[in-house]
């Protein structure tokens, strides 16, 4: 019997087994991956996003005008 559509070969039986196994590894390989993305940066990465909230808008400004090259805008 050849399966008419995904929905049929989904709801075989025969092959649940196969498919959790299947969604089971692609769920630990993006895990790892991810795992692996947020351990590789470096922790000034974090802290720079962790302290964005407490820094005061002028001093951003200060600072990006610093990067550019510019005068600060009071």
């Amino acid at each position: 019997m050849i399966p008419q559509s995904f929905r049929d070969i989904l709801s075989n039986g025969e092959n649940a087994g196969l498919l959790q196994t299947i969604a089971l590894l692609l769920f630990i390989i993006f895990f790892l991956g991810i795992l692996y993305f947020v351990f590789s940066r470096p922790k000034k990465y974090y802290d720079d996003a962790a302290n964005a909230p407490l820094d005061d808008d002028n001093n951003i400004e200060d600072e990006r005008d610093e990067d550019d090259g510019k005068d600060a805008k009071l």
